[in-house]
């Protein structure tokens, strides 16, 4: 059996949610472990989540750098990454913590060089086969 362990995405509960992003989101969500097992005839992802992280979390809220995750005129679908230098996509696994964000309504993305604070429902994906580990779903933009 081969594990592996990471720490890959991870958020703090509503009740830690202010109105104002949090400024040490991106450091928490570094907090989830991922442990991967293979075998000879199974693969299974483990996560483990901070205290205090519920399911469904509403109202959180974090700021950083969103690209689309399918191109079009206008997008629901979003990546959002601390700094734009830490690439999730680019394949190194040295990559700072990112946070797929499914928008309530499209809007037209225009510019993704720009931070912006987006605040919605926080979910857990407890699926053993994806190391993706949480998404923000219905969110708003509340700064650009």
């Amino acid at each position: 059996m081969q594990t592996s362990r990471y720490a890959f995405a991870a958020v703090f509960s509503a009740a830690a949610t202010t109105a104002s992003a949090q400024p040490d989101a991106w450091h928490l969500l570094n907090q989830i472990g991922i442990e991967e097992i293979i075998t000879d005839t199974s693969y299974e992802v483990r996560k483990t989540y901070p205290a205090g992280l519920e399911q469904g979390s509403r109202n959180f809220e974090i700021t950083g750098y969103a690209a689309p995750m399918i191109p079009g005129e206008t997008v629901r679908d979003l990546i959002m990454v601390s700094d734009m230098g830490l690439c999730p996509l680019c394949g190194g696994s040295d990559h700072g913590a990112n946070l797929q964000i499914t928008l309530a309504d499209p809007i037209a993305m225009t510019d993704d060089s720009v931070r912006i604070t987006v605040r919605g429902t926080l979910n857990r994906i407890d699926d053993p086969e994806t190391w993706q580990a949480v998404i923000l779903q219905d969110a708003q933009i509340v700064a650009r």
